[in-house]
């Protein structure tokens, strides 16, 4: 079902995680002179992240596993909360949403303090293919759970088990919640264009948590921009490492786009195709332009991941259904979250 063109935009939502976003990145940005006196790794070859120090201590890896994992847990445990108290959607904020906004704005200053005091994120001790593939499941999720309103390659409904959208609307909380978390401790609080913009974007997807039971949170327009913006971020951070790897990248997450996420949008069948038939010509000017027209199939490589990801999710959770009795997860918690 298309959303209501009837129903305002959200701005509760956009408003206030745009400043919640901005705010953080201002204090990042005002506070990067300090981190001049820490030595560095550096850059060195693909997917080591160059911004670790060279002599971790004691100090600046607990500082920063206390951190994430106390920014996790008490968002876990508001989201538990708010589930067993059964509140309902509602057009106000409550106690769950300020608590939830007062977690994030405390770990993210504790971040920010952390970086200044000791540097270094989780990168020290895990690769940063963790923090790429925690976000990158998060997107695929999104691509399951809306798959009955929107489908799922150009608008064509695929079946999938009741019993798995409904886990998966129960539980996303804490998967998306871990997945942004992670990957926000990851990171140290430096200046860089690519981690300001990753910040923005990661803490903007955040957000969506401190709307739980709003009815922004439902928004199909707010959560397709969430959706949607890591074109702009896979891009401009594939532009700073300087590889020519930009457009597999822009027209990769466009694909998903084209195929899947612009059919939640009520559009008619002409205006899809018009705009499916500008993103194949965009696509082949670019890599005309960039003398790169051989490689063009690398764009196939995100969206063919993606959908393989969703089957294999669709697969193992058919293969441990089979292995339990079926039970009965009774009525979800979250009605509305269930509409298609």
């Amino acid at each position: 079902m298309a959303p209501s063109t009837s129903k305002p935009w959200p701005l509760a939502a956009f408003a206030g995680g745009s400043a919640f976003a901005l705010a953080s990145v201002a204090v990042i940005a005002a506070t990067a002179g300090g981190l001049s006196g820490f030595d560095i790794v550096g850059p060195t070859r693909p997917f080591q992240y160059p911004w670790r120090l060279t002599e971790p201590t004691d100090w600046s890896r607990t500082s920063a596993w206390l951190g994430y994992a106390l920014h996790n847990l008490a968002v876990w445990g508001i989201i538990a909360w708010a589930q067993r108290a059964k509140i309902g959607f509602s057009d106000r904020f409550r106690g769950a949403n300020w608590a939830m906004m007062g977690v994030h704005i405390l770990f993210v200053g504790l971040h920010i303090l952390q970086t200044q005091i000791w540097y270094d994120g989780l990168a020290q001790d895990v690769p940063e293919v963790t923090a790429l593939g925690s976000v990158a499941l998060m997107l695929m999720v999104i691509l399951l759970m809306e798959s009955p309103r929107r489908g799922l390659f150009w608008g064509r409904k695929v079946r999938f088990s009741k019993r798995l959208l409904i886990v998966c609307k129960r539980y996303h909380g804490y998967l998306f919640s871990w997945a942004l978390i992670y990957t926000f401790w990851y990171h140290p609080a430096v200046a860089t264009p690519g981690h300001l913009w990753g910040f923005f974007y990661l803490l903007l997807l955040l957000w969506q948590s401190t709307l739980l039971f709003h009815r922004a949170h439902l928004d199909r327009r707010w959560t397709l921009l969430l959706e949607i913006l890591v074109i702009p971020h896979a891009v401009l951070v594939a532009i700073a490492q300087g590889k020519g790897m930009w457009a597999m990248f822009g027209f990769g997450f466009g694909s998903v786009f084209i195929l899947t996420q612009m059919h939640g949008l009520g559009w008619s069948p002409r205006l899809r195709r018009g705009v499916g038939l500008l993103f194949v010509v965009s696509m082949l000017v670019a890599y005309s332009l960039t003398d790169r027209l051989s490689q063009i199939h690398e764009v196939t490589r995100i969206p063919v991941l993606d959908y393989a990801v969703v089957y294999l999710l669709v697969g193992l959770f058919w293969l441990i259904d089979r292995l339990r009795p079926p039970g009965d997860l009774g009525q979800t918690s979250e009605p509305e979250a269930l509409e298609s």
